[in-house]
């Protein structure tokens, strides 16, 4: 894709480089303390979960803990960013010649949708009753906005600042969202669930979308 998400918001570096071995050991730290935090909300609730158990969870102190993440909540960023990640980098794929449902479709056929990893479930099933988490779960897919209007824009041609390509960036953006808590809803109990079930609810979404506002 042509930009990417900030480490700091669970991005990926620009195309055509490759993070530095410092920057690859943060990833992979935030992605554990991101782990370690859902695996203690769950067991024990959001607030009776402290940074200083998530951080002896992992094995660093809360000083580094705190240098990483501003809240306990937004330890979980790195996971939530996971999949949005993921999908803007395929989006960045898209044919110019295919439609996105066309694009979607193909993509989802070719198996290239990963699984659901169930720690991401029960996180994401925890934002529709944390606020905390919600706040962090909606600035994720806020981070991701500035990349999807950036790659509609090169698509079109015109300006990622242009308001129609912002309103297309927003849509698409939310039925990602819609799509992933749909699955996260439906499959609380199936956490092997994958690959067609998680298309099921992409191409809902997006089908979704894709109609506009028929009111």
């Amino acid at each position: 894709m042509g930009e990417a998400l900030a480490a700091e918001h669970g991005q990926t570096a620009a195309p055509g480089t490759k993070p530095s071995l410092a920057q690859r050991r943060k990833a992979a730290l935030r992605l554990e303390i991101a782990g370690e935090a859902v695996r203690l909300f769950a067991a024990q609730g959001v607030t009776r979960t402290t940074g200083d158990q998530i951080a002896q969870a992992v094995g660093i102190s809360a000083r580094t803990l705190w240098r990483h993440f501003p809240s306990k909540e937004s330890c979980v960023l790195p996971l939530l960013a996971a999949g949005l990640e993921f999908a803007v980098e395929q989006l960045g794929h898209w044919p110019a010649e295919t439609g996105l449902l066309e694009f979607v479709t193909e993509s989802c056929r070719d198996g290239q949708l990963p699984a659901a990893a169930p720690a991401i479930l029960d996180l994401i099933r925890m934002t529709s009753t944390d606020p905390a988490l919600r706040a962090v779960w909606l600035q994720a897919h806020d981070d991701a906005l500035p990349v999807l209007a950036e790659l509609l824009a090169r698509r079109s041609g015109g300006s990622a600042d242009e308001l129609r390509i912002k309103v297309h960036a927003a849509t698409i953006n939310g039925a990602l969202r819609a799509a992933a808590e749909e699955f996260a809803r439906r499959y609380a109990d199936a956490p092997e669930a994958a690959g067609n079930e998680i298309t099921t609810c992409l191409l809902a979404a997006l089908r979704a979308a894709s109609e506009g506002l028929p009111y």
